[in-house]
């Protein structure tokens, strides 16, 4: 496992009281070019089929992404997300691990286009392919 860098030990802890942590994700590396993170599979995010719950995995993805985006937009800016969407291609039981590792594919002035591929560590297949846009918003005044 590879050590966590500071950037990530930020969003552990701004995330950690918000829906993210409260899910269980853990970040790992956050670059401007690659944000990772996990989410160990527990009894409370399976749904009813008996697998993890697919709006933890887009928690988990969305998430990466946006810890991805100040990296890449003007100073001063915000963002937020106007556009998401997930294929599902597997899942998760108890007790295993899900990893998304999130890559900017088009950073632009106004928007920027986000992929991030979450696999199951434990099975080494990936369990879904996920794109997001941000919109780059000027800083909000008074």
């Amino acid at each position: 496992m590879r050590p966590m860098d500071e950037r990530a030990q930020q969003m552990n802890e701004f995330f950690g009281p918000l829906v993210p942590g409260k899910l269980g994700c853990v970040f790992t590396a956050a670059t401007k070019d690659l944000v990772v993170g996990h989410i160990d599979v527990t009894e409370d995010l399976i749904a009813g089929t008996g697998y993890l719950f697919a709006p933890a995995v887009i928690a988990l993805a969305d998430t990466l992404c946006a810890i991805g985006t100040p990296a890449n937009a003007p100073e001063g800016t915000t963002f937020t997300t106007i556009e998401l969407k997930t294929n599902f291609l597997g899942s998760a039981k108890v007790g295993e691990r899900v990893e998304g590792r999130a890559t900017p594919q088009h950073v632009g002035r106004t928007t920027q286009v986000w992929d991030c591929v979450v696999s199951n560590v434990t099975t080494g297949r990936t369990i879904a392919l996920f794109r997001n846009t941000q919109m780059i918003l000027p800083a909000r005044t008074g």
